[in-house]
């Protein structure tokens, strides 16, 4: 645990002062209280033996590393940070390290343990995950960095080449929602963020062409979280969505925010159940609120600009004061949150919730 104590003796000064506190929700936002968190737990992670993968690597999670990857990196200039955290940089020379072992290394599950077709659906997950972090991470003047070029690839030859899932990825499934219950789509989905995200390469042209004509093709049966993912991807790729789409997806998701401004994601999971048959949680919650509200200002649409600040306000007044996360809520499983696995929704919630809070650029 020695990687931890060192983020944690890094940390931005004020924490302490900030976790010393009640435990309330902070009435005003704290960037160096939110990347305490993110970091801590991204330290955690990576050393977790949960998370211990071959050649000394670990895995990309869904709930903790991907989310990290997109969300700490909006906190540099809040924090005037010249350089990217000690955290960030083990997450992000895993990923690195990972893409350029891409042909030696095992997949995080595999079909003999799991299933059939879980190795193929590993493979699709983590190209994808490991794309969309480097990539998100190397934009600016200086361009993608060799690592993110080669991620790229990577997710590209992943990519489904015929039948009926031509142009999207295997998935993995293992029956929780939002990330791995029915998620071929939300994966799709951020590929498409990951290659948009990218300068355009003609040597994928008709892979590009592929990944929309399903993505187009699957819209309409998504459920509303997923279709809030799309939104955020057709800001990146061209031609995903109609106006008439686009204005839909934004007004049916403006219908079911919450009187308090944030969002709920109980409310854009369609008739999901609990594993435990306990009662989804119906209060607003910090990865809904995070998401939706990025998605709603990346989409530049005038309608949506009150119910953006409505989210934001939200996510301002509901940090959490004692670790500086917001709180989000399993709809697979009632969990304790103050459990590691407790804070795996907040841990998303938490990058999707400083993305929100972000200067617009």
């Amino acid at each position: 645990m020695k990687l931890l104590a060192l983020c944690l003796a890094c940390l931005p000064l004020g924490f302490s002062a900030l976790a010393a506190d009640s435990g309330q929700p902070a009435n005003n936002w704290s960037p160096a209280s939110a990347a305490s968190y993110l970091d801590g737990r991204a330290a955690w992670w990576a050393t977790w033996p949960n998370a211990a993968k071959d050649h000394g690597t670990f895995c990309i999670s869904c709930h903790t590393v991907a989310p990290y990857a997109l969300g700490r990196v909006a906190l540099r200039n809040a924090l005037g940070e010249s350089d990217v955290p000690p955290a960030e940089r083990v997450i992000l020379d895993n990923l690195g390290k990972r893409a350029r072992m891409w042909n030696d290394l095992e997949p995080f599950y595999n079909d003999a343990k799991s299933g059939p077709g879980t190795t193929a659906r590993a493979r699709g997950t983590e190209a994808i995950l490991t794309a969309l972090a480097l990539v998100w991470n190397s934009r600016g003047p200086a361009g993608l960095t060799s690592d993110a070029k080669l991620a790229l690839d990577n997710m590209w030859g992943e990519q489904v080449k015929s039948g009926d899932a031509k142009g999207s990825w295997e998935w993995i499934e293992f029956a929780n929602t939002p990330w791995e219950g029915g998620s071929r789509f939300y994966g799709s989905t951020l590929a498409a963020i990951a290659a948009g995200s990218a300068p355009a390469d003609p040597r994928y042209a008709s892979n590009l062409d592929a990944l929309r004509a399903w993505l187009i093709r699957e819209y309409p049966s998504q459920k509303p979280i997923d279709q809030v993912t799309m939104l955020w991807a057709s800001t990146r790729i061209s031609g995903l969505l109609t106006p008439a789409q686009r204005d839909a997806i934004i007004k049916d998701t403006i219908a079911k925010q919450a009187e308090d401004g944030g969002f709920s994601l109980s409310a854009f999971i369609g008739d999901w159940k609990r594993k435990d048959n306990t009662p989804l949680e119906t209060k607003s919650d910090g990865y809904a609120t995070g998401l939706i509200a990025y998605a709603l200002r990346e989409s530049g649409s005038a309608a949506a600009k009150a119910s953006v600040a409505r989210a934001q306000e939200w996510l301002r007044h509901n940090q959490q004061s004692a670790d500086g996360r917001w709180l989000a809520y399993s709809p697979n499983k009632q969990r304790d949150l103050s459990s590691d696995i407790g804070r795996f929704m907040s841990d998303a919630a938490t990058a999707y919730a400083v993305m929100a809070l972000e200067p617009a650029k």
